[in-house]
């Protein structure tokens, strides 16, 4: 069966909101209410304290509107109901009443549908006999307001962005909710990253303490992460919380370089303005940002190991050592695919983090072309024109990634 095929067929099945769905005589779907108990540590509270450390310095955070922005953007991040408490989801084998193996799918940035996800995920399913949980980050999919993903609202706001930024570089309605927010206040991305990386913790106590009806408390499971996934990812494996991921593989798919190597400029991800904001804060300046701002001084610090291996993982020359020293320790555990032609996440910046700057780190990295157009943002694009050839790349692709997550 061809790629668009498959793809249609799952994109016109799938429902989020039923408690299971069968995609096929195989393979089941069910959705999953989740609490997420880490939105206090984000901007637009009134006062914050860290529960591990009994520390509760004074907010400097607050919303502050420094660019023109829109009303519908305005909210505080702790505010987002739907960040809070949102679906997520699990892709089986439709023959099991327990999952004793899964993989953690990780999505890319700026995503709002897991429908390019879906024929991943079944793919993983159907060859490796595991089940697939796909995990939203903080305000991405549908842990966001609706309105930030309505075309004709974030056309106006859109449009609105361009005249106020004549230089706009691929200012588009699909990334102009995500592009403001973060121009207006760059910290969001550390913020909504820490929480994305606590909420996965704490989806995974759940299932270590028995509390999830699906997923037997001794299930072993791995990671697959695309694109900005891969940081998450490689935060979590590095930190190896509890050693929750001492056995953990980790396959990442046009991803696994540290955030200053990337170039996430795309009418798909973020605009002109907003990428130089963020590069700006937590590239450039973060050190003296830190000065000014205890709290997330303190989320990154040596009292926080996750947001140590954070910062590490912004930027190429921030913990090089450390970070290299990690990666030589977890190579048995990670494999990278890269693509040849990826603008976004270049696959020689791929090496360059992975293998380290004296590529003495043996963690493989396969870099792949295909024989048809394609983008970081859609690798396996709907186009009848080169249908065989999209299929082929994506057998390619997944033969690879499944026989890696069936590894013992």
């Amino acid at each position: 069966m061809s790629y668009s095929v498959i793809y249609n067929d799952l994109k016109r099945k799938t429902n989020y909101n039923d408690p299971s769905i069968f995609l096929d005589e195989k393979t089941i779907i069910r959705n999953f209410l989740f609490i997420s108990e880490n939105a206090t540590i984000l901007p637009g509270e009134s006062s914050y304290y860290c529960p591990i450390h009994s520390f509760q310095p004074a907010d400097k955070g607050a919303f502050q509107n420094r660019i023109v922005t829109h009303p519908v953007l305005d909210i505080h991040d702790s505010e987002v109901c739907e960040n809070k408490q949102f679906r997520y989801h699990i892709i089986a084998p439709a023959d099991i009443s327990i999952i004793h193996d899964f993989v953690l799918m990780f999505h890319g940035f700026n995503e709002k549908t897991w429908d390019k996800y879906l024929p991943w995920a079944r793919e993983i399913v159907e060859n490796t006999g595991k089940a697939v949980v796909l995990f939203p980050f903080a305000f991405h999919m549908n842990r966001s307001p609706i309105t930030w993903s309505d075309s004709r609202q974030m056309n106006k706001v859109s449009e609105e962005r361009k005249k106020a930024f004549p230089n706009l570089i691929a200012g588009t309605f699909s990334n102009v909710a995500i592009s403001t927010r973060l121009h207006v206040k760059p910290q969001r991305f550390i913020w909504s990253g820490l929480q994305s990386y606590y909420d996965v913790i704490q989806l995974l106590d759940q299932i270590k303490t028995g509390q999830h009806p699906f997923i037997d408390k001794n299930a072993r499971y791995d990671l697959f992460a695309y694109s900005i996934g891969a940081l998450l990812a490689q935060i979590l494996i590095m930190t190896n919380h509890k050693d929750y991921f001492s056995t953990s593989k980790l396959c990442l798919f046009c991803g696994g370089t540290v955030f200053n190597r990337l170039s996430p400029v795309s009418r798909y991800i973020l605009d002109s303005e907003a990428n130089v904001a963020l590069y700006s804060y937590i590239v450039e300046h973060l050190e003296t940002h830190l000065k000014n701002d205890l709290r997330l001084k303190h989320y990154l610090s040596g009292d926080h190991p996750e947001g140590i291996n954070f910062c590490a993982m912004l930027n190429y020359n921030v913990n090089r050592q450390q970070r290299e020293e990690i990666l030589r320790k977890l190579s048995d555990q990670v494999y990278a695919i890269a693509l040849e032609n990826d603008k976004v996440v270049p696959p020689y910046e791929v090496i360059n983090t992975l293998q380290g700057s004296n590529r003495n780190i043996p963690i493989p990295v396969d870099i792949i072309d295909f024989d048809y157009p394609y983008k970081h943002e859609n690798p396996f694009p709907s186009n009848m024109r080169f249908e065989p050839q999209i299929t082929e790349g994506f057998e390619k692709v997944f033969n690879r990634v499944c026989r890696f997550l069936s590894r013992s």
